[in-house]
């Protein structure tokens, strides 16, 4: 950006004796007036929310906070027992672990359920899509998990949720009609994630693709903060070490 157009920020400002964000006093109108919720739709968009983004973003927010001991919430123990003096290094290590495999697929899922949403032709997309990925022999996203089957269990209310807050249903409809291609597709039923629903519920409130997994990782801090006080209270870190090195034998190199 040339000096003649220096960059701009519409997030917040101070004065001597206020702090406002996204010009509403921090103090007289958003502390005690708004849920963290609300807030984080403000700090987004710059507009104060609707019933159904906070309803929606709200039940996202709980639903993805915790799924027990994943990479994520290992690695933020073992870290943790490491350096206790800094909570903040265990928990900035344990949500390094979302991404593609774990938590932040629902970016991946987003892109696919816009481009049908977009198209004129919501099934044959919906059809091109899945026949694209089961012929790469690509993992389809927001779909597949390998402990919930035949369904997830978390996918279905958060669907219902949107729709009985009243939302358009455009990508929840995409969504439905990738399900029965990617079936079709693939021969076989393959569950919608919680990721994939993720992506839809978001959508429908207009939280766009590439900041989703922001909101998964916001929602995992809280989580992983759970499982440091717990290390706290109840260690389990030295346990979890203990048979990796038990298991894992040194083998000598060959001559």
């Amino acid at each position: 950006m040339s000096a003649a157009q220096p960059p701009r920020t519409r997030i917040a400002r101070h004065t001597v004796d206020a702090v406002y964000v996204r010009d509403l006093d921090l103090v007289r109108e958003l502390i005690g007036k708004v849920s963290f919720t609300e807030m984080i739709v403000l700090q987004l968009t710059g507009k104060r929310p609707t019933p159904l983004q906070t309803r929606v973003l709200d039940a996202v927010l709980v639903t993805l906070m915790e799924h027990g001991f994943t990479p994520s919430s290992i690695v933020t123990r073992l870290i943790y027992d490491s350096t206790p003096e800094a909570m903040q290094s265990a928990v900035a290590a344990g949500l390094l672990g979302v991404g593609g495999t774990f938590i932040g697929t629902m970016e991946g899922a987003a892109a696919l359920l816009d481009d049908i949403v977009q198209s004129p032709d919501m099934q044959e997309a919906a059809r091109a899509v899945a026949q694209q990925h089961a012929q790469a022999k690509r993992p389809m996203p927001g779909f597949g998990h390998p402990f919930h089957k035949p369904d997830d269990p978390r996918a279905a209310p958060l669907l219902e949720l949107a729709r009985a807050e009243g939302a358009a249903g455009r990508h929840i409809e995409a969504l439905t009609l990738l399900a029965a291609e990617v079936d079709r597709a693939y021969g076989r039923h393959l569950t919608i994630n919680v990721t994939g629903a993720v992506a839809a519920v978001l959508g429908e409130i207009g939280v766009p693709a590439q900041i989703m997994r922001g909101l998964a990782v916001v929602s995992r801090a809280a989580g992983l903060v759970g499982h440091i006080h717990e290390e706290q209270q109840r260690p389990s870190a030295r346990y979890m070490w203990d048979p990796v090195a038990k298991n894992i034998p040194y083998e000598t190199n060959p001559t």
